[in-house]
């Protein structure tokens, strides 16, 4: 049976992981691995999951089986912390998943049993990982365009004029903030037109927030999924703990499912948890109930949104940083557009070759996209940086 297999590529960023691993020079920088690195370089486990996770080894009693829908402390922390003051409605099923690829895996296939033959219209360029979790669940992709690699913005007109095209029915997958790889998000007036154009259409939205806190703050992150949940009768959004609480390894994530009335979010209730039941039957239990009792816990709450809001600072901090360096070793250069995102990723805005010559000169690791993940930049080797992009303009 085995043999009739052949080799899958690897994946591009694991590969730079094993590449920079190997590489000897001491000069060199990883901006490619899609994880938070403090000043020293390191992902640290964030104080506030400490302390949670002590309370969790002191007070826990079992270790059996919950439900399929996870812990539903947890779900109803996530719906909060996505809906704010909308939380409460019965329309909203929200369902606790092995991180934010399990919340859309399980979409994907809630989406099939719902609609065969569904269409989905996602962002040219989008997360890697968004048309394999997504095609591969059997869902018919179809793409709008969303940057425009010449002028580092958003091809926002091009976008709206592609999905002009869409049917009635058709689901269009949005980035909630911090828009992985770009990091360029569309601003509040941009959300605006694209609800009434959704409205008009008859679309239905599938908002990934993965960095919810990332960006402005929470409540400002989810203004998009907030303004879409109150203008269409069905929205599914996906969710993960991976970033804003460091629990990448621990695979916490949720997914939301709004449906027009209460009687159908109890249908679509059943068949997710269906879903849950064939696919992987329970997720798992630490990182969630960390999270419950975080965001339970007054002090350990605030704890945390000071740690999240450094997290936040530091990479606004090494935005503009490389911009000023990147400005006095190449000033007839514009790199201006990297301030202007947000989030962990933007696009350095330089060719795929100049990027292989980057690896291979200089040792700065990063995708041939040029997306770079700015918390692999320190004020230890900015200056180096700089100077290397300088060296392949």
């Amino acid at each position: 049976m085995f043999e009739t297999l052949t080799p899958k590529p690897a994946d591009a960023i694991l590969k730079l992981i094993g590449e920079h691993q190997n590489d000897t020079r001491e000069e060199k920088v990883d901006l490619g691995v899609g994880v938070f690195r403090d000043r020293d370089g390191n992902t640290p486990i964030l104080k506030s999951v400490k302390k949670a996770e002590q309370w969790l080894v002191d007070t826990q009693t079992s270790k059996s089986y919950m439900g399929s829908r996870g812990d539903a402390v947890f779900c109803d922390a996530i719906q909060k912390l996505i809906f704010g003051d909308a939380a409460s409605s019965d329309r909203i099923t929200t369902i606790q998943t092995p991180g934010g690829s399990g919340a859309l895996r399980v979409a994907g296939e809630l989406i099939l049993r719902a609609k065969p033959g569904a269409t989905m219209w996602v962002s040219t360029p989008t997360w890697n990982n968004h048309v394999p979790l997504l095609g591969q669940a059997g869902i018919r992709l179809r793409e709008y365009p969303y940057y425009d690699t010449d002028s580092n913005s958003l091809h926002f007109g091009e976008m709206m004029d592609a999905l002009e095209h869409a049917d009635a029915g058709d689901l269009l997958l949005l980035h909630g903030c911090c828009h992985n790889p770009t990091g360029m998000d569309l601003s509040v007036e941009q959300w605006l037109l694209v609800a009434d154009l959704v409205v008009r259409k008859e679309l239905i939205p599938l908002i990934d927030i993965a960095y919810q806190g990332f960006g402005k703050d929470l409540d400002t992150d989810a203004y998009g999924v907030r303004l879409l949940f109150g203008s269409v009768p069905e929205v599914v959004v996906t969710h993960s703990c991976s970033k804003n609480f460091g629990l990448y390894r621990d695979r916490v994530g949720a997914v939301a499912l709004i449906s027009p009335n209460a009687d159908i979010a109890e249908v679509v209730r059943s068949q997710a948890l269906s879903v849950v039941r064939t696919m992987y039957s329970i997720p798992p239990d630490h990182g969630a109930a960390v999270v419950s009792r975080i965001l339970a816990d007054a002090d350990l709450r605030a704890e945390w949104l000071a740690e999240l809001a450094e997290m936040r600072q530091r990479m606004k901090d090494m935005r503009s940083l490389l911009v000023a360096k990147l400005k006095e070793v190449a000033p007839d250069h514009d790199f201006s557009h990297i301030e202007r995102t947000s989030g962990m990723f933007c696009y350095l805005g330089v060719s795929p070759e100049q990027v292989a010559r980057l690896i291979k000169d200089r040792g700065i690791y990063l995708v041939d996209s040029s997306r770079i993940n700015v918390c692999g930049i320190t004020e230890a080797n900015v200056q180096y940086l700089a100077e290397s992009i300088a060296s392949v303009l």
